[in-house]
């Protein structure tokens, strides 16, 4: 395990392999994690004098009465070491279950707005080994023993856009609270962090005591070789996906009938997981077990099953999966970035205005009359076509259908461009391959530039 001592210019492992050509934000909330980030960045920035704009950036989530000061203690530090800094607060009513989740999303959102507003692609975050082990253990405590035991992936994609790095998740804490001690800084110790009404705290506090350090070193370790595994799995996955799936029409996936007689029956299981959630718009791939059991009925077509939001249709001729006409989003005025169904993100252009519009801009599903009048594919049986056409965004004005969103909003003003379910959020790197090979196949732009240069692409920190 790497400590900031036991290299000289130990920064360099950490950030020399990342493009910090459109600058960098870093997540500093003021304990020794961020705290460590944000001083070993300073460093890096100052000593290869790159010119790399750092932002610090602190989340307020208001779930404490001192929040707001720590946050102003942070802005202060900052500008002692002439670090910019913004603070940005979550506003608006907090869920009574699931607030952990929901803080990490709306922290993650408003990390991504700041470096958006200030066009940098990369986000920095001080998760540690620690955190790692902890993340790894809760999962195993819900038997998780599947994907979820890589733990966190030393990248991740958010929105599709902008790349959240890990860079020490290779490092335990005690190095960087060390660190920190040796330099005479300070940082704030949350209170949360040591909250019994959450998880994490529980499992740190088990961790501090008797063989704490061995159920770590078992976490990590654990982590490693299901984050190969993952990856391993991902590659076999896409070369099936790339090879055995089509998509005809909008919203429709084909997949050949040697699809399901495979060699390969691991991967193609975990291929089909990934299609069904991308198909149903979930944000999450479909179930193992009941994915393994649907797999192997499709060597005896003809069947029809739902499964994650999506019709299962095996013929004779293909498998086919579309969105079942179930319980698909209401009409609704367009909203910008908004994530529709899961499936399609939605664009406006900013000068658009929707004043011009007297019945407004409305997004709803096709509808099956109006997917009767739409062009069908002669190699698709048509109900097969109209049903997948008839969950698909359209825009309306009123009483009127303005035009098919399938494939094109068909004004200028809007975009509404397919969205990779279940990575449409947070792509872990794990996960590159299936998201670029279904990315392909549903016709969504293509992945944007890893945050890495250098020999290998940072192919390594994917794999990681």
């Amino acid at each position: 395990m790497l400590t900031p001592d036991t290299k000289a210019h130990f920064s360099d492992h950490l950030f020399s392999d990342l493009d910090f050509s459109t600058g960098a934000v870093a997540a500093v909330s003021g304990g020794s994690d961020s705290t460590a980030l944000l001083i070993l960045l300073k460093d890096y920035f100052d000593r290869t004098a790159s010119g790399a704009r750092l932002l610090a950036v602190t989340v307020d989530h208001g779930l404490r009465p001192g929040s707001a000061v720590e946050a102003r203690q942070v802005a202060r530090f900052c500008a002692e070491r002439g670090i910019a800094h913004r603070i940005l607060a979550w506003h608006g009513d907090k869920p009574a279950t699931g607030l952990p989740a929901a803080a990490r999303e709306a922290r993650y959102r408003l990390l991504a707005e700041a470096a958006d507003a200030e066009g940098i692609k990369l986000i920095l975050t001080g998760h540690t080994a620690d955190d790692q082990a902890e993340t790894v253990l809760m999962r195993q405590a819900r038997d998780d023993e599947g994907r979820g035991l890589a733990g966190m992936a030393p990248a991740t994609l958010h929105d599709w856009r902008t790349w959240i790095v890990r860079p020490l998740l290779g490092i335990r804490r005690a190095a960087l609270r060390e660190m920190l001690r040796a330099r005479d800084i300070g940082w704030i110790e949350d209170p949360t962090n040591e909250d019994a009404r959450f998880e994490r705290p529980r499992v740190r506090a088990k961790l501090a005591h008797g063989e704490g350090e061995q159920r770590i070193a078992e976490a990590l370790a654990k982590a490693g070789q299901a984050a190969g595994e993952r990856h391993d799995i991902g590659h076999r996955a896409a070369v099936l996906i790339d090879a055995f799936a089509g998509s005809p029409v909008p919203g429709l996936i084909r997949l050949d009938r040697e699809f399901s007689a495979h060699a390969d029956g691991e991967a193609a299981i975990y291929a089909l997981r990934i299609l069904l959630a991308a198909v149903g718009g979930t944000s999450f791939v479909a179930d193992e077990a009941r994915c393994a059991a649907l797999f192997s009925r499709l060597r005896s077509a003809p069947l029809c099953a739902t499964l994650s939001r999506t019709v299962v249709d095996a013929r004779r001729t293909g498998i086919f999966l579309r969105r079942e006409n179930r319980n698909l989003p209401a009409p609704a005025p367009l909203v910008d970035e908004e994530l529709w169904d899961g499936r399609r993100r939605v664009t406006l252009d900013a000068r658009i205005n929707l004043k011009d519009w007297p019945g407004g801009l409305v997004i709803a599903p096709l509808g099956s009359a109006a997917a009767r009048q739409a062009p069908l594919s002669e190699d698709i049986p048509p109900s097969l076509s109209r049903a997948a056409l008839a969950a698909e965004p359209s825009l309306w004005s009123g009483a009127e259908r303005l035009d098919f969103a399938g494939g094109n909003a068909g004004l200028q003003s809007v975009s509404i461009v397919p969205a990779v379910a279940p990575f449409a959020r947070f792509l872990p790197s794990f996960d590159l391959e299936p998201a670029a090979a279904v990315a392909a196949l549903v016709g969504a732009p293509p992945l944007p530039a890893p945050p890495f240069h250098g020999h290998d692409g940072g192919r390594g920190w994917a794999k990681a």
